[in-house]
């Protein structure tokens, strides 16, 4: 065709052809798109959906065989009601070529004879390396004849409430188990078996059930952002709320347990009592805040400070009040957590000194503190 009318239909079929092009493509995407701004800023959006889903089935395939299943047998457990070994279960995290396994210490604590199942089936015998019941981490070490492969770590300080959480484990024995979820908080605090404070701990969405003990928490790079520990619960089951040590605490303490076999840390030897409104009515204290000296391990560096216990009850002729310990290296101790805290900030060996109330008037008693029995 010629002329001026050729060209305008040859335009006409280009535009006609541009927009279905144009058109063929909304239709791919169209499902995903966000198309509710106003019109003069209106613009698509593709959110792929199978992203998350790669994404995940990426870190486990990479993460997976960085994680075991650990059988844990308690043969002093045997009795009329268990004839048999007591075989506990619990996850755990590779961390060394060579056979170091991070994992809980209510796990393996008081089992003499551990397994270590790793993803393809094969099982080898380990040996306790070491526990710290007070942050609910033990190392452990498989005797196996080949090199391992070590889960990357990461940076549990950097971590956020909202990001990625996904949890590997062995819940109910069910191996290589994946979860996801999200860092729900921080800074969580747990009572450890032996009562101490677990501090910083994480709390996440990513379901985690018995079994899962030990094992890692991961975030969307792949790294062990924390270890899980326990869950929060009213029937035993998960029901959203699902706590981890953070990674930060676990290497820490597990290069500890690797190079002396325990955890190092000050003690001062009492038991106190923090005073709340209905302890200071009570023992008819003076104060409101503070410790109240009930007990003095024999021996501790408390005894030989010369701090005074608490005897019998208030209204009993043997009643005395103990001390009640107002600071601690200038530092006010309001609680006995307080206390422990600022315990645990200082090194075998410093001296510090102790401001208490006893007999009505303030003083100072210098203390040295020891390793923790």
């Amino acid at each position: 065709m010629n002329g001026p009318r050729s060209y305008l239909v040859i335009a006409l079929l280009s535009s006609l052809l541009t927009g279905a092009i144009v058109l063929g493509a909304m239709t791919v995407y169209v499902d995903h798109a966000i198309l509710d701004l106003p019109k003069a800023e209106q613009r698509v959006v593709v959110v792929n959906e199978s992203t998350t889903d790669t994404l995940v089935t990426a870190i486990f395939e990479e993460a997976k065989n960085s994680v075991v299943h650990i059988s844990a047998r308690s043969p002093q457990d045997q009795d009329f009601v268990h004839p048999f070994p007591v075989e506990g279960v619990g996850s755990g995290v590779i961390i060394s070529p060579d056979g170091y396994i991070l994992t809980n210490d209510h796990v393996v604590v008081n089992s003499p004879e551990l397994k270590v199942i790793f993803p393809n089936g094969e099982e080898y015998g380990a040996k306790l390396v070491g526990t710290d019941p007070s942050t609910d981490i033990a190392v452990i070490k498989a005797e196996v004849p080949i090199v391992l492969t070590p889960a990357k770590l990461g940076n549990s300080d950097g971590i956020r409430p909202g990001q990625m959480a996904i949890a590997i484990g062995n819940p109910f024995r069910l191996d290589n188990s994946v979860t996801v979820g999200v860092i729900s908080a921080l800074n969580r605090t747990l009572r450890a078996s032996n009562n101490f404070n677990i501090k910083g701990v994480i709390q996440t969405d990513a379901a985690v059930n018995p079994g899962n003990s030990g094992g890692p928490l991961l975030n969307a790079r792949g790294e062990v952002i924390g270890i899980n520990t326990a869950i929060f619960s009213n029937t035993g089951g998960f029901l959203g709320i699902g706590f981890a040590i953070p990674i930060n605490t676990a290497k820490r303490v597990a290069d500890e347990l690797i190079q002396r076999g325990k955890v190092v840390r000050p003690w001062l030897g009492i038991t106190g009592l923090s005073i709340t409104r209905e302890v200071k009515e009570s023992f008819n204290l003076p104060v409101s805040k503070g410790v109240l000296v009930m007990e003095i391990v024999p021996n501790s560096p408390a005894e030989r400070a010369g701090l005074q216990r608490t005897r019998s009850r208030p209204g009993r002729d043997d009643y005395i009040r103990g001390d009640i310990i107002l600071a601690l290296d200038g530092e006010p101790t309001d609680t006995i957590d307080r206390l422990v805290d600022i315990i645990l900030t200082h090194k075998v060996g410093d001296r510090l000194e102790v401001r208490v109330l006893r007999d009505g008037e303030e003083r100072g008693v210098e203390v040295t503190l020891v390793e923790r029995p």
